[in-house]
């Protein structure tokens, strides 16, 4: 969910001059998140998001360059450092992390906002994605088994 907020505020700040936190709020709010008002700050500030001057002279909230890339890269990254082994269960993929470290894991995977996975739970070292078919489940077991050590 964080993942899918983070890049809504991303699309956001670039297709509107917002220049404060409850503007991005108000506009958060209206595409459906239910976040409050210091969610919004953590938020700005794991974005690293800056105040520029815009085209009216005005500030407003935009991203550094390589918010987005560092985000992607940031992800691999715990995926690399976490997951142990993955494997399918008709629909389902079963990943097993380092104790610990499922839920960092599960963001970050959830963060990829894959269109074949249903939902998604962790625990402390395993994780359960639900995949929309067998099929899926195997594309997607292909796919994280490259960051399995």
């Amino acid at each position: 969910m964080k993942g899918n907020r983070h890049t809504k505020i991303l699309e956001l700040i670039k297709i509107y001059p917002i220049t404060t936190q409850e503007e991005l709020l108000e506009k958060l709010r209206k595409e459906g998140y239910n976040v409050t008002q210091s969610t919004v700050s953590r938020d700005i500030k794991t974005l690293r998001l800056q105040k520029s001057h815009s085209a009216e002279g005005s500030y407003r909230y935009c991203a550094p360059q390589a918010t987005v890339i560092d985000m992607k890269n940031g992800f691999e990254g715990i995926l690399t450092s976490s997951i142990v082994s993955v494997a399918t269960a008709q629909n389902i993929v079963v990943v097993k992390t380092y104790a610990g470290m499922a839920g960092a894991a599960c963001a970050a995977i959830d963060s990829m906002e894959l269109s074949a996975v249903v939902g998604s739970l962790a625990g402390d070292d395993t994780i359960f994605i639900a995949c929309t078919d067998n099929d899926s489940a195997e594309i997607l077991l292909t796919n994280l088994k490259r960051y399995a050590n």
